[in-house]
């Protein structure tokens, strides 16, 4: 299975100028599954409510998610890519998976970052989705901070993670080799670059994009600036094999009932 990302750099509140980077990126290679970053049609640093709402979009027939099924249609390649989503009355921060069939599955960010509170309701479910051979999960950005986030999806049968991001701090990169080594998965983030700098409020976003194999072994990394996409092939089903040595395995050692706040005891021992 051939499996990338697509970096680049959003122009704020140009949907459709970022809409054609993002069909042109996943045009210039061929892959079964490619992640692009998180809020990419919209760019992400907004000063109001009324911003969001302008750039938001209801899934999904909207214009990313029309654009991201055509292309998929057309290159037989799976698409997840994060926009502003208009659910009802209420924003959400979503990304989409969206198949060479044209059938759909959006996921709204469960864990909130910054101003992202002041815009965004958060979403409260986490799913796996079937891609050709694998099993996908989908987490955005901020998410990755929780292991909560990547566990819940590897103990539900993820084999990769899919993984927009807009992201300005510096420790992301580590925390998703640890993330794929504890669970023993595969790992997409989709990183954009550049500054947004808007009403006196400045984001620097880094870049480096890159592709985890479960042992922790970068794959693939993008450079800190610059437009690009990469894809390397994979066996999704290393994602599934759990066996650390002869008597342990990740997923059968979890002891799930000791994992309560301090276990039984439910306080501080002098």
């Amino acid at each position: 299975m051939r499996i990338g990302f697509g970096q680049f750099r959003p122009r704020f509140g140009d949907v459709t100028t970022n809409i054609e980077q993002s069909v042109e990126l996943i045009r210039s290679v061929r892959c079964d599954l490619i992640v692009l970053p998180e809020l990419c049609t919209s760019g992400y640093n907004f000063a109001s409510i009324d911003e969001v709402r302008d750039l938001a979009e209801a899934a999904p027939d909207g214009p990313s998610c029309t654009a991201w099924r055509d292309v998929a249609r057309e290159t037989g390649c799976t698409v997840v890519g994060g926009f502003a989503e208009m659910g009802g009355d209420e924003l959400y921060n979503s990304c989409a998976l969206v198949r060479p069939d044209g059938t759909l599955h959006v996921y709204r960010k469960v864990h909130l970052f910054d101003r992202e509170k002041k815009w965004f309701r958060p979403g409260d479910t986490f799913a796996v989705h079937r891609v050709g051979s694998a099993n996908v999960g989908l987490m955005i950005c901020f998410d990755w901070i929780f292991p909560e986030s990547a566990r819940t999806l590897a103990v539900a049968g993820a084999d990769i993670l899919c993984h927009p991001a807009n992201l300005v701090l510096p420790w992301c990169g580590r925390a998703m080799v640890t993330r794929c080594v504890e669970n023993r998965v595969f790992a997409i983030t989709a990183n954009r670059w550049g500054s947004e700098d808007r009403h006196g409020h400045s984001l620097t976003f880094t870049g480096g994009s890159q592709i985890v194999a479960p042992d922790g072994t970068v794959l693939a990394r993008a450079e800190q600036t610059g437009d690009c996409a990469m894809v390397v092939e994979i066996d999704p089903a290393v994602g599934r094999d759990k066996a650390i040595n002869e008597y342990n395995d990740l997923m059968a050692d979890r002891r799930p009932e000791c994992y309560g706040l301090l276990g039984r005891a439910g306080k501080v021992n002098a």
